[in-house]
């Protein structure tokens, strides 16, 4: 038996959300469009969400859109019973093993923990820290963590007063993206910090 270790890059990229016909398919409820590495990839990892174990490899024997979902025919799962097992686990995929991306292009999972700065009178200023990704339709959104930069360098998040992290949406579109840097974890855009 050969033992695959466990990737340090997993990145969950969906969901099991039930068995699909008798024949042991499951339906994976995607978590973004990044979901079509899942197309791609001949292993998954599987990981309860009931016990705090760890994920483990499963072989990914065929994969298809149906509807807005996916369905899988995984190894070693050949009946209804055996599929409803994996019922709510997460599927995560190695960011190893994620194509390229085309120039201008961005896998979502890339950009979150990105600090985004915008405009203040006309210079630029920190907005705030991405913490999801979301498509509403027409583009990408990001989902920005309100705050300031500490002096020793660390993220600060700003909360109203509930105690709720204040949060700004910006559209991540050509009309208001200036740069994306991934190295250096920066984003500028135009988008006004007080809007």
């Amino acid at each position: 038996m050969t033992v695959i270790p466990l990737p340090d890059n997993l990145i969950p990229l969906g969901r099991v959300t039930s068995a699909f016909g008798i024949k042991g398919w499951v339906k994976i409820q995607p978590f973004s469009d990044d979901a079509e590495v899942l197309l791609t990839t001949d292993t998954w990892w599987l990981q309860s969400a009931q016990t705090s174990s760890a994920p483990w490899p499963v072989g990914v024997l065929s994969v298809r859109w149906h509807s807005k979902n996916l369905i899988a025919q995984l190894e070693q799962v050949s009946d209804r019973d055996a599929a409803l097992a994996f019922r709510n686990h997460s599927v995560l995929v190695p960011r190893t093993q994620f194509p390229a991306p085309s120039e201008n292009e961005y896998y979502w999972i890339d950009l979150v923990g990105c600090q985004v700065y915008g405009l203040a009178e006309d210079q630029p200023q920190l907005l705030g820290v991405v913490h999801n990704v979301f498509d509403n339709g027409a583009h990408a959104i990001l989902a920005v963590h309100r705050g300031r930069l500490r002096a020793d360098g660390e993220f600060e998040l700003a909360h109203d007063k509930k105690g709720r992290p204040l949060e700004t949406l910006v559209p991540f579109v050509d009309a208001h993206l200036e740069e994306v840097d991934l190295s250096a974890r920066k984003i500028r855009t135009s988008w006004p910090v007080e809007f």
